[in-house]
């Protein structure tokens, strides 16, 4: 359900560009943001940090795709989401006792410590790749198509990583013993 409410603003920003144009649709995925964490706070008494990291930057880029009336700020904001979860991801390898992903993985499930690290650094990598691939599609389509993308591709590319790393973590975790 987290998942589903976390994706609202997305989902309003596709049909809202749809109907209207990127700005309109720029204008709703500030306001939804807003929304959002404000109702966050209010359920959950707290907003997790890559909320407010996400809210800033939806409100920075957006905002400058509003007042100054350039598509390119609104598409770069994924690429840095993107790349600040990299980043994040690639920082946990080397700072504190845990990875990013044991942290969110580790109280329901037993792994390796070699293999939460190599797990933590293929989820760095593939954020910093979405980075990449975001630019291209930037680049080399229109600006329906590149909605479409964030809207869908993401989504759908996420899903794809996640079933292969549950076939990844499947073969390593250890075996009951009898």
């Amino acid at each position: 359900m987290k998942q589903l409410f976390e994706f609202i603003p997305v989902i309003l920003f596709f049909i809202t560009y749809k109907f209207y144009d990127i700005y309109i649709a720029t204008a709703v995925i500030i306001g939804t943001t807003i929304i959002q964490v404000s109702l966050s706070w209010i359920i959950n008494k707290k907003v997790e940090p890559m909320q407010w990291i996400t809210l800033g930057l939806i409100v920075i880029m957006g905002g400058a795709t509003l007042y100054l009336r350039d598509e390119q700020f609104i598409k770069w904001k994924l690429t840095i989401i993107e790349w600040l979860f990299g980043l994040a991801f690639l920082g946990s390898q080397f700072f504190g006792k845990k990875t990013f992903i044991e942290r969110m993985m580790g109280t329901s499930l037993e792994l390796p410590p070699a293999i939460w690290k190599r797990l933590n650094l293929f989820w760095a990598l593939f954020f910093i790749s979405v980075g990449f691939i975001n630019i291209y599609v930037m680049k080399n389509f229109n600006t329906n198509d590149w909605v479409t993308f964030k809207t869908f591709g993401v989504p759908g590319l996420m899903i794809v990583f996640i079933v292969v790393q549950m076939l990844f973590i499947y073969k390593h975790i250890p075996k009951p013993k009898e």
